[in-house]
């Protein structure tokens, strides 16, 4: 099933709202129209982008539109909204860029500003693009606000640090207030690893995390997953770093949907078993440089 969008505007944009869900809805697309109806009688624009936003600032919806003359009203009364990343478009380039590089949730359009085909083409384009993840991910998490008494929650083997691993965990200490680090006992990095792993005991892991300012505490778990590790903790928000989007991991670790989801992306060439890699590739040379 398509996913649901959300219409609403001011006088001046009721037609332009017309059109534009005649349009979606030919393509499949489920839209529901907020008001108003009638171009003729003028309303507040500031009421509409209330009430839209008010909407998927709840949960209740993901996206919507708003259009007035400009679009600049709308987009200004959205993004007061702590949940909103509104976005004003008068051009085609800036359509896709906003949902791929800024993860926009509202559309702002303006009925004046804009030839209608533009604005259909607009349209197209943003619920078209996905949001791209990977490096806009930390930039898009430094516009939400830290939440009062957040536990953030993010895990792992630790073995050898490196910059990724300070990277994940200043990340994830930005999105709240006390960063809890799970790491996988030796144990359980054997079976996840193998039995040259890991490098460092779990004792001296832990002593080396929190000597890092940004974490809080840090607890050994034993399982291969996270799920008994989490529901004792009980965090608000989980930080993986990954490839995957947050609703593929979310399905993939069966995280409840009342816990934040959040993806840092995986710094590229950044990881343990490549530093392992590189200190035997030089042990080799040393080896064969000697003889």
């Amino acid at each position: 099933m398509s996913e649901i969008t959300l219409f609403a505007s001011d006088h001046n944009g009721v037609e332009l709202k017309k059109t534009l869900i005649s349009h979606l809805k030919k393509l499949g697309h489920i839209c529901i129209d907020l008001g108003p109806f009638n171009s003729k009688e003028k309303v507040d624009y500031v009421d509409y982008a209330n009430l839209l936003c008010k909407i998927i600032d709840n949960g209740d919806a993901s996206r919507g539109v708003l259009i007035c003359g400009t679009g600049v009203g709308m987009s200004i009364a959205a993004n007061r909204f702590e949940k909103i990343r509104a976005a004003l478009v008068h051009n085609l380039s800036t359509a896709p860029k906003c949902r791929e590089h800024n993860n926009s949730n509202v559309l702002c359009l303006g009925s004046w500003t804009t030839a209608k085909q533009d604005n259909i083409e607009i349209l197209n384009l943003w619920t078209n693009t996905e949001f791209g993840q990977g490096r806009h991910v930390k930039r898009i998490e430094k516009l939400s606000k830290t939440k009062e008494n957040t536990i953030v929650f993010a895990n792992g083997v630790f073995d050898i640090l490196h910059t990724g691993h300070l990277e994940l965990i200043k990340f994830s200490k930005s999105l709240g207030d006390y960063l809890v680090v799970a790491i996988n006992s030796d144990s359980s990095v054997k079976k996840l690893k193998g039995d040259h792993r890991p490098i460092n005991s779990q004792e001296d892991r832990k002593k080396i995390l929190l000597s890092l300012v940004d974490v809080d505490e840090v607890v050994i778990f034993n399982e291969i997953d996270t799920k008994a590790i989490i529901n004792k903790i009980g965090p608000s928000i989980i930080v993986k770093g990954s490839e995957w989007t947050a609703d593929e991991v979310r399905e993939r670790d069966e995280i409840s949907k009342e816990i934040d989801v959040k993806i840092f992306p995986l710094v590229k060439n950044k990881s343990t078993t490549n530093t392992i890699k590189k200190i035997h590739n030089l042990q080799t040379w040393k080896k064969n440089d000697e003889k």
